[in-house]
């Protein structure tokens, strides 16, 4: 009673045809095949924005005069 015999998946996919036509099974199926396509195409659009190099960091370099150390932290300037 546990097995299904090839009747039994007739006989069900006999009922499906039925209930949804065609017509709705087809659609589906495109629908199905659309978004796999959108999902490929997506895939494809990371993989190319992954291997685009990436901008070099920006820094910004100080020009100016080095400011001379204290070494005096203790006393005052008279």
């Amino acid at each position: 009673m546990g097995s299904l015999s090839i009747w039994h998946w007739i006989v069900v996919i006999a009922v499906v045809l039925l209930l949804f036509g065609r017509g709705k099974i087809s659609d589906l199926m495109g629908d199905v095949a659309q978004g796999i396509k959108a999902f490929k195409k997506g895939m494809q659009d990371d993989d190319k924005a992954a291997d685009k190099p990436a901008e070099p960091a920006k820094s910004i370099e100080h020009t100016g005069a080095p400011t001379a150390a204290r070494t005096d932290v203790g006393s005052k300037a008279v």
